[in-house]
Order: structure tokens, then sequence, then C-alpha cells
């Protein structure tokens, strides 16, 4: 059988020089000035019920570059820039797709700072990756080596709120190949008080991530409010200081959550969870803050790409499906369920249950039962409306 290789992005640390900084902030400032100039043009002609692409917007680049005005442009590898203008036709093709809003203008405090590379603008020799417009290669921390005989076809340079550098090399992975096929199938209820309940019993724990730092991020928060309004030096230190917090914080949820699905993909066949509306959920301000800390979206998303990687099944249970007040022994569904009563009594057959444990295995028995006979199948991961339950298929391979 010949498989097709899955092309995955490995991002490393690195600490550039002085020269090296300076050449990617302008990049940064110019990639950001092109996006927002063309976005301009683009709503403009949208007014007058026109339609620019992106060869039209690639042209009003050129004429852009030759106006004294934006001569800067020219300072800056011309490759980042018309990878912006491609980013925002994807952007265009989403929101006419219905799957986007209307782009938005990026600011230069809030969005985020990259610049794309393709391999016409930069030289990856013997493990030392050069951008075009520098003259030494970066001083990446390889934390660990990209596959064997890998070639990095685009480049992404960012840097974080907390002044952390880093570089996102895409390239194909030949060690990613679909795991031998197992009968197992588990169903998975998130939550607050544990993580994940399995329908095998098992509990994980929530670790909370957000809770361990609350007062030394309430202490920066409280520095930083006292700064006066501006570019201050000291309102920048403040401001540095509190996005380092929330970094941390992101970085030990997500190294959580990418161990904790690695492994139910790799033990289980079949994964079945709830299609949770989290957006909504978080609207809830008394949940808000817990929900946002456990980041059941992202848990979602890491289980449904690397289910794909490895050959296995997610399906995803419509959020009305009763899975709480369903009696997973004899079925019969009670009355109410409300949030802190945790063991159920079911009045049919006398069974008590834990509340997610219950929920857990009836997840599991509708999954099964979408496997099975295919009911409630769909492509899209999202998709507003009454059906029972989702699929997520994986695609064939052609021997």
């Amino acid at each position: 059988m010949t498989e097709s290789n899955v092309k995955r992005a490995f991002r490393y640390r690195f600490h550039p020089t002085e020269a090296q900084a300076a050449e990617l902030s302008r990049t940064f400032g110019c990639v950001r000035k092109v996006y927002n100039l063309a976005l301009a043009a683009r709503t403009e002609a949208w007014a007058r019920q026109e339609r620019v692409n992106y060869n039209q917007t690639s042209a009003l680049l050129t004429a852009w570059k030759k106006t004294e005005e934006l001569a800067y442009l020219n300072e800056v590898s011309s490759v980042p820039l018309q990878q912006a203008l491609r980013h925002l036709q994807t952007a265009f093709a989403h929101f006419f797709g219905k799957r986007a809003k209307y782009p938005r203008f990026k600011s230069r405090k809030r969005s985020r700072k990259s610049a794309e590379y393709t391999t016409s603008a930069f030289r990856f020799r013997e493990g030392r990756l050069t951008l075009a417009k520098m003259s030494e290669p970066l001083d990446i921390i390889w934390s660990r080596p990209l596959p064997e005989g890998a070639e990095p076809s685009t480049v992404t340079i960012s840097q974080d709120e907390a002044g952390r550098w880093f570089v996102s090399m895409l390239c194909e992975d030949t060690s990613v190949r679909p795991l031998p096929e197992t009968d197992t199938a588990v169903g998975i209820d998130v939550g607050l008080d544990h993580l994940l309940t399995l329908s095998t019993g098992e509990k994980v724990s929530n670790p909370r991530h957000e809770r361990r730092d609350r007062a030394a991020l309430a202490r920066a928060q409280r520095s930083l409010v006292r700064k006066a309004p501006g570019d201050g030096a000291n309102r920048r230190k403040a401001r540095r200081k509190v996005a380092k917090i929330h970094a941390r914080i992101a970085d030990r949820r997500r190294d959580g959550l990418h161990k904790l699905t690695t492994r139910l993909v790799r033990e289980n066949q079949t994964l079945v969870i709830e299609d949770l509306s989290v957006r909504t959920m978080v609207k809830n301000r008394s949940l808000a803050r817990a929900i946002s800390d456990a980041a059941w979206s992202e848990f979602r998303s890491m289980l449904e790409y690397k289910a794909a990687w490895y050959g296995r099944e997610v399906i995803a249970v419509d959020r009305f499906f009763p899975s709480s007040r369903l009696c997973s022994h004899c079925g019969k569904l009670a009355k109410s369920m409300p949030l802190r009563v945790r063991t159920l009594k079911c009045e049919g057959c006398g069974t008590t249950h834990d509340r997610d444990v219950n929920a857990a295995k009836n997840l599991k028995a509708a999954g099964l039962a979408v496997s099975v006979c295919g009911a409630g199948v769909r492509p899209q991961r999202r998709t507003p409306g009454g059906q029972s339950a989702t699929k997520q298929k994986t695609p064939r391979r052609k021997p």
C-alpha cells in the first residue's frame, strides 16, 4: 500500500541577534501593513459591489512599493508580504463559504506577530536555517530532531506577547503511520471536577493550571493597571510580566493535553465525545474561567487530528443527547439532573450510577450505534441543526 505522508509543523525556540530581531520586527510591521492595505482595498471594492482577488492585490503591492510613502516595503523580503496576501485570500474564502466572519484589520498591539517564508526565501543546510535578508543562520534550540531526511517546505517566524521567538517548520513526517486496528472503543465525558471520565470508569483529574498561578497573575495585573497608559517602558515591562505568566499557564496546559490525547488515540480505535458548544457555555459567568482553563475545544481539536494521523475514529454525539439523565443499564430517562447531583439512582432498575461514568457509557453506546449503522454521519466538524451524532471519517488510502 502506498500512503501519503503527514505534514507536521515542528516548533522551536530561537534567540535572534540584535540585527536579526530588528529585521524580523520590520518584517512583522510590513506584513501587517500590507495585510491591512489589501483588506482596505478589498473592502472599498466590496462596497462598490466589485470583487478583488489575490492577483489584483499582488499587483497593488507592486504599485505600493513604488510610492515614496511605502518605499520601506522594499527593505524586507517580498515573500512574507505575498504570503500575507494569500492569507487574506484564504480569510475571504472562509467568509464567502460562511465558515468565518468578515476579515478584521490587524492591530499593532493585539495581533499575532508572525511572518511566513516559503522555500525561495530561506536556506536550510545541515540543520542551519538562514532567512532571506540575513547573513547569519538562526540560533535555534533543537529540543527534538526533525524527521530523518525532512526538508521544510514553509517556515513561520513568530514572537509571542512574552517576548519569546519561535520558528515553525512545516515538513513531511514519514514516521506517522496508521496504528494497528483494535476493537477497543471508549466514551469520553468532559467535566470540571474531573477533566475526563472514561466509560471504563477511569477518571482523569483536572490539573487546573490557571488556579496554580492565579495569585501571581492577579499581582502582575494589578501592577499593570497602576502604570500610566501609553507605551512607556514601565508599562511595557508590566505587560510583559503578565504575558509571561499567561504563557507559562498555556504551555503547561498544552503539554498535558498532548500527553493525554496521544495516550487515548494509541489505546483506542473508536473515541466518542460530546459535541459541546463551548463558545456558548463560557457565557456563564460563574463557570467561564473554569471552562476556559479546562480547554475542552483544544482537547477535541488535538483528538481529531491525531485520530486522522493514526487511522482512528472520532465520533461526536449531539450536545442534546441526554447522556447524564439516561440509565446506562436499563435505558430509563430521569426527569431532571441538576449539576449538584453527582450520583444517579435509576427509578426503573434501582441501579446506582456515578453521574460522569454513566454519561461516558451512554456516549459510548450512542457512538457505537453511529459507527455500526451510520446514523447522522456528516463530514463537517460543526454544523448547526438537530442531527443526532457526527462521525469523523478517516480518509481511505489507495492500495
